[in-house]
């Protein structure tokens, strides 16, 4: 999911569950144009930090510990990455969205889509 800085969501993307979720990253942002990508340690790779760099923006992401050198991120602008979290969050409270009721991913991904309208509308 794509979130703006407000904690809005933006786009979503379903992926297999056994996929992860870093091969979405560079799907959800094309297109978008930002100051800075926010995101935590598990998309931490040099192909996303140089899609990000292409983009124009600056990749807030702190490195993984078995990098030989860590790169470093600015801690200032990554404390607002609990916006993201608190989207999610928003999305919880819909029930059919937490217990996944639908078994269809068309039929998830429409009521997750329903669920961000009324998420703007608030």
């Amino acid at each position: 999911m794509l979130a703006d800085s407000f904690g809005r969501p933006l786009r979503f993307l379903l992926a297999a569950g056994q996929s992860h979720d870093i091969l979405a990253a560079p799907i959800l942002l094309q297109g978008y144009t930002a100051e800075a990508v926010l995101a935590d340690r598990a998309y931490d790779s040099n192909a996303l930090r140089s899609f990000i760099a292409d983009i124009g923006a600056k990749a807030v992401i702190p490195s993984t510990r078995s990098r030989s050198e860590p790169i470093p991120h600015d801690p200032l602008i990554y404390r607002c990455r609990n916006r993201i979290e608190r989207c999610f969050n928003k999305l919880k409270h819909f029930r059919r969205f937490a217990t996944r009721y639908d078994r269809r991913a068309s039929h998830f991904l429409a009521f997750i889509h329903l669920a961000a309208a009324m998420i703007w509308m608030r």
